[in-house]
């Protein structure tokens, strides 16, 4: 079967121009453009006295409790002095209930008082070491209250 064209049933003419191409898109402005800068020192120092500070509470996971500070501050010490004294802070602190609530085991046995000194003892340092990260991440030095200062 041949076909003819006709006029009728002939495809349109296509345009000899090439179609206009899509709008670009404009460029971001530099205000827009996100921007990294490498850590500011001081916030790392920061970061790692707030560490130092936080890994008191590894006895949640059946560490001894000065054991992380004592890592941090042997670590960073040199490097950082903040975390210097951070360190001695926080394992002086560690130590400090750590003390207590040994002495508090037999007070317990004893008198029967060992059981409150022991739990003020463990929620005091939970909420000390807190407060001290929370104050060594702002850039402050925190010093414990009640500690005995046996590393200086």
């Amino acid at each position: 079967m041949v076909t003819f064209i006709s006029a009728e049933n002939t495809p349109p003419e296509m345009p000899d121009k090439d179609p206009a191409p899509p709008p670009a898109i404009p460029p971001t402005p530099p205000s827009k453009v996100p921007f990294t800068t490498p850590m500011d020192p001081s916030k790392k120092e920061n970061d790692w006295a707030m560490i130092t500070h936080l890994s008191g509470l590894c006895s949640a996971i059946g560490i001894p409790s000065f054991i992380g500070p004592l890592i941090c501050w042997l670590i960073k010490k040199d490097e950082y002095p903040k975390v210097d004294f951070a360190g001695k802070e926080a394992l002086n602190f560690q130590l400090s209930i750590l003390i207590v609530q040994l002495v508090s085991i037999p007070l317990t046995f004893i008198v029967g008082l060992g059981f409150v000194t022991f739990s003020i003892a463990a929620i005091g340092g939970l909420v000390y070491t807190i407060i001290a990260a929370v104050s060594a991440s702002k850039g402050e030095d925190y010093a414990y209250p009640f500690n005995f200062r046996m590393i200086k």
